[in-house]
């Protein structure tokens, strides 16, 4: 029997790109995508794709439902789309820690997230504190393997347009490699590489560190 992989955030940037190399992994049994909205009627979904309609603020509900070997979190917002502090640290830090203690509860042993360059809980910036504390907070379980990445600006087909990624792409070239924009595709495939590796202990990719295919 191959992984079965919970994966968060798949409808994101680099959720998608998760998706994608999940469902291609011949390593990989299953892949639970877990959904604020379900798929439109009709839509086709690949085989090794079982997709779970939540309410991640009554997450508890579906707790036996998260059964995975692995959890793979891309879940994240911005203060834009958040409105506030505390909707964005719902998002970014309530969520996926309710889900890493949930899904350990019901056997997982590996948990991977998609963290963000110089997160620190002791940062005075307040989206790099709350990645910190996130990080922090995932360090005091007790998977026995935790993988964090650390991207920088992310770089791929977004919803919306966005200025500053656009200018960063053109300044790249100039940008020391530890804070040059980073393709989600290859940040998603540092995740999908770790949960291959499935390697005992911390592990945390800096956006630097990451390969660029």
């Amino acid at each position: 029997m191959g992984r079965r992989v919970l994966l968060a955030g798949a409808t994101g940037l680099v959720g998608r790109e998760c998706l994608a190399q999940l469902t291609a992994d011949p390593s990989v049994s299953e892949v639970l995508a877990l959904v604020r909205r379900a798929p439109d009627p009709g839509t086709v979904l690949h085989r090794k794709l079982h997709v779970l309609q939540v309410d991640f603020e009554q997450l508890g509900l579906h707790a036996r439902q998260l059964a995975a070997d692995q959890v793979l979190c891309a879940l994240g917002t911005t203060m834009r789309r958040a409105g506030s502090r505390e909707a964005f640290r719902r998002v970014d830090y309530d969520y996926p820690l309710a889900l890493a203690r949930l899904a350990r509860r019901q056997g997982a042993r590996h948990f991977l997230l998609v963290s963000a360059l110089g997160a620190d809980p002791g940062s005075r910036v307040f989206y790099n504190r709350v990645k910190g504390e996130l990080e922090q907070s995932l360090r005091a379980l007790d998977y026995p393997s935790l993988t964090i990445v650390r991207p920088s600006l992310l770089l791929g087909e977004r919803d919306e347009f966005r200025a500053g990624e656009q200018l960063a792409k053109r300044l790249a070239w100039a940008v020391p490699r530890r804070y040059a924009p980073v393709r989600a595709s290859d940040v998603a495939a540092a995740l999908t590489g770790a949960a291959r590796e499935d390697l005992p202990g911390l592990r945390v990719i800096e956006s630097a560190a990451i390969p660029r295919r």
